[in-house]
């Protein structure tokens, strides 16, 4: 998850710094004030090949994470369960096949 954190962040660094303010300034609309800017970050990170595979083999445990986010609007750390398992499957994801297309950045 380390190595996808860094790779966004050095991809990516505009939009998250961009969205994160958004949500921290909208802390009960931000679903629907930050949309566009979650769009910008999801398009920039779903096209590097660490951050494809992490998507791929946690899609589950996205998926839920996203759905309790939606649920709980004006209470986003009632989620903390679930990004908990989101993030444990994104660190036991193998990497070692897209370990070489990430080596030459």
């Amino acid at each position: 998850m380390q190595a996808a954190m860094e790779i966004s962040t050095k991809y990516c660094y505009k939009e998250l710094e961009t969205y994160g303010s958004c949500v921290a300034s909208n802390p009960t609309s931000w679903q629907q004030k930050c949309h566009d800017l979650k769009t910008k970050v999801s398009q920039c990170t779903s096209s590097h090949p660490v951050i494809q595979k992490i998507r791929q083999d946690c899609s589950t445990e996205f998926g839920k994470f996203e759905q309790c986010l939606k649920e709980n609007q004006n209470s986003s750390t009632s989620c903390s369960a679930h990004v908990t398992r989101f993030l444990g499957c994104a660190d036991s994801v193998d990497l070692s096949s897209v370990a070489s297309e990430t080596s030459s950045d």
